[in-house]
């Protein structure tokens, strides 16, 4: 994925790089150098709560959403977010999604995924993330054989279950299911849901509405500049002596010696 062709001129070769933490969700442009890999572009799913998603950071939706970020934010970055706008239907999200190029004018920003040593089961996040970037306009070759509700039987995939679990259906339906069977054990694995007053009814909303924030304003918000000290900074070493000082410490020390040779001779 790294190799690069002699005969194209130094254009680099993009990938679309997807790593899972137990807390985040990464999502990168990268392309590969001698001295190592440039990043163009991230995103991250610690992000989210800026769109309106405080709960749930590393499902399959905040991966699409992740996704979808990742590939709004850069095609702005290179002056093509209002020439590819990719998949703006919600009803036709589950919907596999490639993008076209324009008849005139450039062609679609083109990626090949990166998954590194996850493995690419069917249904797993990281082709949420994949379909994000896929409905945001970015041209990445892919195959819908690996997004969830693909079945392996009838070779076809189910639209409404992928986006079910784009808007995040399936933790609705757990969080009800939850609820009705273990009451303690819900209210344990939801807390934070329960804490920011969402219900399994508000779920579908929640990202669409996180879906049309990330699409109006997808730029990264600027980190607030760190207070500057006041004061006169510590030090844990001595200040510099001048040369006259130097020569009266040398004296000190003569003058000292000579008073404890005179009290050792007494």
């Amino acid at each position: 994925m790294i190799i690069q062709d002699k005969n194209k001129y130094n254009s680099p070769k993009y990938r679309f790089v997807v790593r899972f933490t137990n807390s985040d969700v990464i999502c990168q442009l990268a392309y590969a150098k001698i001295s190592g890999d440039v990043i163009m572009t991230a995103a991250y799913s610690h992000e989210l709560p800026g769109y309106g998603v405080p709960v749930g950071l590393t499902n399959y939706a905040a991966a699409y959403a992740t996704g979808l970020l990742l590939a709004r934010r850069h095609l702005k970055k290179v002056g093509l977010d209002t020439k590819y706008l990719g998949n703006t239907a919600a009803d036709s999200a589950g919907n596999d999604y490639t993008v076209e190029p324009m008849e005139e004018g450039p062609r679609p920003f083109l990626a090949l995924l990166d998954v590194g040593l996850a493995r690419t089961t069917t249904g797993a996040r990281l082709f949420g993330a994949l379909k994000g970037a896929l409905d945001g306009g970015l041209n990445i070759p892919h195959s819908e054989k690996r997004f969830f509700g693909f079945d392996k039987e009838t070779k076809k995939l189910d639209p409404k279950q992928l986006r079910k679990v784009i808007f995040g259906g399936h933790i609705a339906d757990y969080m009800k299911s939850l609820s009705q069977s273990h009451p303690d054990r819900f209210k344990k694995q939801f807390s934070r849901y329960i804490k920011s007053g969402i219900t399994p009814d508000k779920i579908e909303g929640l990202y669409k509405n996180a879906h049309k924030a990330i699409r109006a304003n997808p730029a990264p918000k600027a980190k607030p500049e760190k207070p500057k000290a006041t004061g006169k900074p510590k030090r844990y070493n001595r200040n510099k002596l001048t040369q006259n000082q130097r020569k009266a410490r040398v004296v000190q020390k003569l003058a000292n010696k000579k008073k404890a040779q005179a009290a050792a001779a007494k």
